[in-house]
């Protein structure tokens, strides 16, 4: 495939990234962060102009426009679970204009806004009251939360643990039966023994951060109660490390205070960096979720041994696991940026070692236990 000109890159890539912020923008709730989105797509989109005019001073002919498929996987994400599950990506977007434009001349404009977005985007993930969702989260992986909006990441991870361990466990007992029915019932119990195992997990992950949340909401209770002086102090001094002055600091944290309910609140988030909306979610969520990614994945190299037997069931079993390791890889680049044929071949070339391994080790018991 012919290498494309730096210039037209440029002009897709910042066409892209206005089109996913202009996006974000329309269905962000919170309208601080959606003017944010909509000023870096107004940004974006000047890159744009400027890249099309270069273009056309180079005898360049631009493509139209058409967003490919990893920008519409990306708009469609946002579009049904929030702006928020996509940030990240858009941070390494941002860091991966940082790194082509500065191989570029007459880019140092472009650079820094580009550093400005990254720092921008880096702030709305790490800042506990950014007005981000924590809904979009919750509808895939409790465990994950903290990840900033990264749960379709959380998913995937999920659905390969199942493929893979499953792959592996079927290819062991595959290489010591040589296909035989053992494979299935193995293969079954490994499904439900994971997804079992993954759900009780999920459930005493998010549940246990619930209660180490709630307990530590009463502990701040209390100390608004016993110690309010205090708590206006740790306020202000909070502010204060933001870049408030003192005065002002002390002011806010004083108006703040005076009604406990919103102080507790206030303290919930600033202090302790807790949304007392959220705390970490439905554990029943977390974990019913889980145990379907996980037998998601678990289902691949299971699935032809439900109408096939022997080396032809192995066979067909290993080809739809390489499928569908090529498919999560392919999925990854969504975050990673690489191309779709590295990651896919990736993922296959890991997850067939390790069945290629097992399958070594469970024919080896079975020649050993045949005699």
């Amino acid at each position: 495939m012919a290498k494309q000109d730096p210039i037209i890159a440029a002009f897709l890539d910042e066409k892209s990234s206005a089109y996913l912020y202009q996006t974000m923008s329309e269905v962000e709730k919170d309208s601080r962060l959606a003017e944010i989105y909509r000023r870096i797509s107004k940004t974006e989109v000047a890159h744009a102009v400027k890249w099309e005019q270069k273009a056309r001073e180079n005898g360049l002919t631009l493509p139209d426009f058409k967003p490919d498929w990893r920008t519409r996987t990306l708009a469609w994400l946002a579009r049904h679970f929030g702006a928020g599950m996509i940030l990240p990506s858009m941070q390494n977007m941002e860091r991966a204009g940082i790194v082509g434009y500065s191989k570029m001349e007459g880019t140092k404009k472009e650079v820094g806004e580009e550093q400005s977005h990254s720092l921008l985007i880096n702030q709305i993930i790490s800042s506990s009251k950014g007005g981000l969702s924590g809904s979009a989260l919750a509808q895939l992986e409790g465990r994950h939360r903290s990840a900033g909006g990264n749960s379709l990441r959380a998913a995937v991870l999920g659905a390969n643990d199942g493929l893979v361990s499953n792959l592996s466990l079927v290819m062991g007992v595959a290489g010591a039966t040589l296909g035989g029915k053992a494979v299935l019932i193995s293969g079954i119990a490994g499904l439900l023994a994971g997804s079992i195992s993954m759900a009780l997990g999920e459930w005493l992950s998010v549940q246990s951060s619930r209660e180490l949340y709630n307990n530590q909401i009463e502990t701040e209770r209390q100390e608004i109660e016993q110690s309010p002086a205090e708590e206006i102090q740790e306020l202000a001094l909070i502010y204060q490390t933001r870049g408030i002055s003192p005065e002002d600091a002390q002011s806010m944290a004083d108006r703040l205070l005076a009604n406990k309910d919103s102080a507790l609140d206030t303290l919930a988030r600033e202090e302790l960096g807790i949304d007392p909306d959220q705390l970490g979610g439905s554990a029943w969520e977390a974990a019913i979720t889980s145990f379907f990614l996980f037998t998601l994945g678990a289902i691949f190299p299971l699935f032809p041994f439900f109408f096939l037997t022997g080396m032809t069931a192995v066979y067909v079993s290993i080809a739809v696991s390489a499928v569908g390791l090529f498919l999560l890889g392919a999925v990854i680049t969504l975050f990673t940026g690489r191309s779709v044929l590295f990651s896919g071949m990736r993922m296959v070339f890991f997850g067939l070692t390790a069945a290629a391994i097992t399958f070594g080790i469970g024919r080896l018991i079975g020649v050993s236990i045949g005699g």
